[in-house]
This record gives structure tokens, sequence and C-alpha cells, in this order.
């Protein structure tokens, strides 16, 4: 298991490239971080992650960015991420927790689910009517926003 040093982080400009592996839009990404709370972590000294929480209501918070550094992929960076922005949230009083990713996003939803999240709502037509670009993962055009919610 990774073990991350974890950080809030108040200059999102030197992670930039991060959230935008997440989030191509940088008005949506730069938006949210206006009323979210940005963490960065590294491992051994080198930054390999970021996360953002946002608050939504009183007690539920939204994960609204999670990325890995390419280089650090596939090597349980992601989980490890995963787990503390969880751990994180619970610590911020959340109750519960969402998070979004496309209809495309075969792989997220897969991993979401299998973390604990469970399917709560489509926002349909999000990326088609928030994203200036089409976005097409697994030959799939991402439409909607799938989200899926964890009790904590």
């Amino acid at each position: 298991m990774v073990e991350l040093e974890l950080w809030a982080e108040s200059d999102p400009t030197k992670y930039w490239d991060l959230l935008l592996l997440a989030d191509p839009s940088e008005v949506l990404v730069q938006e949210y971080l206006t009323d979210g709370k940005l963490y960065a972590a590294s491992w051994d000294g080198v930054t390999v992650g970021v996360f953002v929480l946002v608050p939504v209501e009183d007690t539920l918070w939204e994960l609204k960015n999670i990325a890995v550094s390419p280089e650090w992929q596939g090597k349980g960076v992601g989980k490890a991420l995963l787990t503390e922005a969880i751990g994180t949230a619970r610590g911020l009083s959340a109750e519960c927790l969402e998070v979004g990713t496309g209809n495309s996003s075969i792989n997220q939803l897969a991993y979401y689910q299998k973390a604990g999240f469970r399917l709560d709502r489509i926002a349909k037509n999000y990326f088609t009517l928030n994203y200036d670009e089409p976005i097409f993962e697994n030959g799939i055009q991402c439409r909607d926003m799938v989200f899926l919610k964890m009790d904590l």
C-alpha cells in the first residue's frame, strides 16, 4: 500500500496539469476551486496526485476532482488518494460523499463501486451542455454525468 503525505493546498497553479487530467475544462475547474478544498499528495517527496472536495450541503461533500500523475498511475496511488479523500471528508464532518463521472467512464464507474460508492442519479446531457468539445472514452461519447454516493 502506498502511504501518502497529504496537505491542503491554497495555490492550485502548480497542480494545474494534474487537475486538467481529471477535468479538461479550465473554466469549470477554476469555478469549483473557488468553493472547494484542494489537497495534494506526495510519496517520497514527489507530488503524485491531487483531489478536490467541495461542500454541497451541510453534511454532503462532493469529490470533484481526483488525479494521479501519469508516471504514478497503476501503482496504487489512485486507491490511496480515494481512501484519503474519504477520510478527509469524514474529518470535515461529512456524512455523505458523492462523486460524478461520465457515462463513458467505464473503468471509473467500476472503480468507485468497488470502493463502496452506490449509483445515485444521472445529470442528462451534462457534458454536452458544459464542454465545448465532445469527449469520447471507450468508443462512447461522454454525454451524461453519473453520480455515485457513499454514506460515511
